[in-house]
């Protein structure tokens, strides 16, 4: 079994055993793209994307049961990171596997506030695929490795207005919308991966075409929607003033 199939089946493995005690816990980053790209996941590994961790998305009243339920599995809960950030994040090594696991509860913090407590049951395995979008987007520093997951999730599906199996733009505008700071910098992120495009040399011109006509359909819907007068009054300012979190400064 190659190391791929080996993060699979242990990210299938926790869910499972979290799905046996009826917690919501979602698998994001690498491993959800994988699963959620059957067709283009390949891309992973012509672009040099590896798996390095397996992390999850849970609800912060669930916080005791999921610790209980790693601990059961054979992870080692890092008391560190419990006690600095355990409000929002747990973090779980397990020393047989050499598996690495960040449990994010109600919702990913990094560059941006991504709410997900209410949105963990619309798919059985990992966040939603507009989430799994907005994880990579939000990322003001966004790497190769990011622009590599984000390319194949586009190439995969459309987008819509729905949940499944389609990437919700009505929901990504939304949070847009209501956060100016969140529309700055996936608007600047989704130009940024368009214009990189033809740099994969893995990718076809069908390929890049038809990311690049669905990076255009995202951003119209983010243009159109009427925003708030909270994004209207800080759109005032613009980026005069930081509007991002370094993600140093909350421990990840």
């Amino acid at each position: 079994m190659g190391k791929q199939e080996e993060f699979i089946r242990e990210a299938r493995r926790i869910v499972t055993a979290a799905r046996e005690q009826k917690l919501a816990l979602r698998l994001l980053g690498a491993l959800a793209f994988n699963y959620h790209c059957p067709r283009y996941n390949y891309l992973q590994e012509q672009l040099g994307r590896v798996f390095t961790d397996i992390d999850f998305a849970g609800r912060s009243g669930d916080r005791e049961a999921i610790r209980k339920l790693f601990a059961g599995l054979g992870y080692v809960e890092d008391m560190q990171v419990t006690i600095l950030y355990g409000e929002g994040r747990l973090v779980f090594n397990n020393p047989r596997g050499g598996w690495h696991s960040d449990v994010f509860l109600d919702k990913l913090e990094f560059c941006h506030d991504i709410p997900l407590a209410r949105r963990l049951e619309v798919d059985e395995l990992t966040i939603p695929l507009a989430e799994m979008l907005l994880e990579k987007m939000q990322i003001v520093k966004i790497n190769q490795k990011d622009i590599i997951d984000t390319i194949m999730l586009l190439r995969e599906h459309e987008v819509g207005t729905k949940d499944t199996e389609t990437i919700n733009g009505q929901l990504i505008a939304e949070l847009c919308a209501r956060d100016w700071g969140l529309w700055r910098t996936v608007t600047m992120n989704l130009e940024k991966v368009s214009q990189l495009l033809e740099q994969f040399t893995a990718l076809t011109a069908e390929d890049v075409a038809d990311v690049r006509g669905k990076i255009q359909i995202l951003l119209a819907y983010i243009a159109r929607q009427p925003k708030s007068t909270a994004w209207k009054l800080r759109h005032k300012i613009g980026e005069r003033v930081k509007w991002y979190k370094e993600v140093d400064e909350l421990g990840h």
